[in-house]
């Protein structure tokens, strides 16, 4: 049966790579115009490091940007540096980073307030969330298939909580964020995969992170 599980998992991440490859492509095109040369940036949630390793590689991204990871377990083969913590309390001082990432995090959160504010106490600058929006029909049942599918080969475990457009709004006014820039819709997937589970159900917002 654990073969047999082993084997599912592999199809599952090799069935899911192009997926994948597309919206890492999206992603470092959205966010690495919103850095500075010099930058630190903490990619909070950063799995293998993915995503910090292509915008580090990107021809775009400014120069000595460096971004590092954090998860409470660090992966073997990871592509960036990653520190492990808690998963509640991050191990750094009030603005250590520059700018801080949590892209498709805050969904698996059992608590996603305690880390927006543990987010905003690190983050010197900004706050670039990634997460889904429910929009249109059968949004939570679309939502969470391509969730389960993303994490299921990873053993991620799936909360399948999502926001609306009005809550993330909330969510931000809760948090005493600015919105720099908010994308409502996002080609984040190859376009018959995008027409089914990207546009409408993903969500992008760049947050000032506001002082005093």
């Amino acid at each position: 049966m654990v073969r047999k599980h082993g084997l599912v998992s592999a199809i599952m991440r090799r069935v899911h790579a192009p997926i994948y490859a597309s919206r890492l492509r999206e992603l470092v095109r959205r966010i690495v115009p919103h850095l500075h040369a010099g930058d630190r940036v903490l990619d909070v949630g950063c799995g293998f490091g993915a995503l910090g390793r292509a915008i580090m590689d990107s021809d775009a991204c400014p120069r000595d940007c460096i971004v590092v990871g954090l998860e409470p377990v660090k992966r073997e083969g990871s592509l960036i540096q990653v520190e492990t913590y808690d998963g509640r309390t991050m191990p750094y001082d009030d603005r250590t980073f520059d700018v801080i990432i949590l892209a498709d995090v805050l969904h698996h959160e059992e608590d996603p307030h305690r880390l927006l504010a543990e987010s905003a106490r690190v983050a010197k600058r900004l706050l670039i969330i990634k997460d889904h929006k429910l929009d249109g029909p059968w949004a939570q049942q679309r939502i969470a298939l391509i969730d389960w599918a993303a994490n299921a080969p990873y053993n991620v475990p799936c909360l399948y909580r999502y926001n609306t457009l009005q809550q993330w709004d909330e969510w931000h006014q809760r948090h005493h964020f600015v919105i720099e820039r908010e994308l409502r819709t996002m080609k984040l997937y190859p376009p018959i995969v995008n027409l089914l589970f990207g546009g409408r159900l993903q969500y992008m917002a760049v947050l000032r992170v506001a002082r005093g």
